[in-house]
């Protein structure tokens, strides 16, 4: 079981503490997910998100080997800024893991250098697929996210604040080196700081000391949810492949090669058999992922992720049907054999 290098602070605030990804991770703190999430919502909370994996990769040649691996375009961005992308299964074309690069301003004169950031259990595989060296346990991650979150954090790490949407830049806490991006998983603005691990208690509590609240990994999954964020191993993985969740602008067609490029090239041409979409249910009971969505009668399909949305006040999912069932259809999710009047709606489920 790993541990994040804030474990000790987060038993002291008496967080309730779960395995997530093979990590002991905090779900919630005293104040509880749903407070935790309307913080977020209204005003800015931090997230230890230290379980995130963190592959380095540099050298003359980093971007040709990320580029023959993943799916999305570096050359749509360059030094200084974060792409989203992912990793495919050759055979099928399906999800292996969804990542963040961080591609660090180049100022050394050293060569590129990116920190690739997959999903905590997906680590191994990733490093084995692109190479590089893990850096993951040298290092804490806060995300601060949120309306305010930017501006509260501000008078901690003006330099971190400063930092611009999906944008990477190296900044200095006092004498602590950091790399910040403007990157997150909630909807919000915010950032989310690398910060050397025995520097991690100390700059969380200067941030949680500003007014930002601590939140666990319960109230980041609702968000994510509530922004129609993918989550590995629900939207995405096995079988899965971005053209079925609808992300294929993550995929850079005019590259020669990526892993899988083959079989998702097969999958365009014919067209896919089943699509990601939202459903809105009636009342505050959550549809859960696993239940069967019906319509007339008939399963179409399977609920990935669903729970209550704090913010609209009742429940909302994701889940894979039919292409032609879209948006305007009713539907009725099975919940342990009692049917959930829903319809399908567009997503995300709620926009900032």
């Amino acid at each position: 079981m790993g541990h994040s290098p804030l474990d000790g602070v987060h038993r002291a605030a008496g967080a309730r503490m779960v395995e997530f990804g093979g990590w002991d991770m905090p779900l919630e703190y005293p104040t509880g997910t749903i407070l935790e999430h309307m913080a977020c919502r209204q005003r800015a909370v931090v997230f230890d998100v230290s379980h995130l994996g963190t592959v380095r990769v540099e050298g003359d040649e980093a971007i040709a080997r990320l580029q023959s691996t993943l799916t999305n375009d570096l050359a749509k961005v360059g030094p200084g800024r974060a792409q989203y992308t992912h990793l495919l299964d050759e055979a099928d074309g399906s999800v292996l893991d969804d990542i963040i690069v961080w591609w660090h301003p180049s100022n050394d004169g050293l060569g590129a250098v990116f920190d690739v950031m997959p999903n905590a259990s997906n680590t191994d595989r990733v490093l084995a697929a692109i190479g590089g060296r893990e850096t993951t346990h040298e290092r804490a991650i806060l995300a601060v996210q949120g309306p305010a979150a930017l501006d509260l954090l501000g008078p901690v790490f003006p330099e971190a604040a400063a930092v611009g949407r999906f944008r990477v830049q190296s900044a200095s806490w006092g004498d602590v080196p950091c790399v910040v991006a403007g990157t997150g998983y909630t909807g919000e603005r915010g950032v989310e700081i690398a910060v050397p691990a025995a520097a991690g208690p100390e700059m969380w509590a200067a941030i949680c000391g500003a007014g930002i609240v601590p939140a666990g990994l319960g109230a980041r999954d609702t968000l994510r949810l509530e922004a129609a964020l993918p989550l590995h191993g629900h939207e995405l993985g096995p079988g899965i492949t971005p053209l079925q969740a609808g992300l294929g602008w993550v995929v850079a067609w005019a590259k020669p090669s990526f892993h899988g490029r083959a079989a998702l090239t097969a999958e365009r041409d014919r067209g896919v058999t089943r699509h990601l979409v939202g459903f809105a249910t009636d009342g505050r009971r959550p549809p859960r992922a696993g239940c069967a969505v019906l319509v007339d009668g008939e399963v179409v399909g399977e609920v990935t992720s669903g729970n209550f949305s704090p913010v609209l006040g009742h429940g909302i999912a994701l889940g894979f049907v039919p292409p032609a069932i879209g948006p305007g259809t009713s539907v009725a999710v099975d919940v342990r054999g009692s049917p959930l009047p829903g319809t399908v709606v567009p997503t995300p489920f709620v926009s900032r």
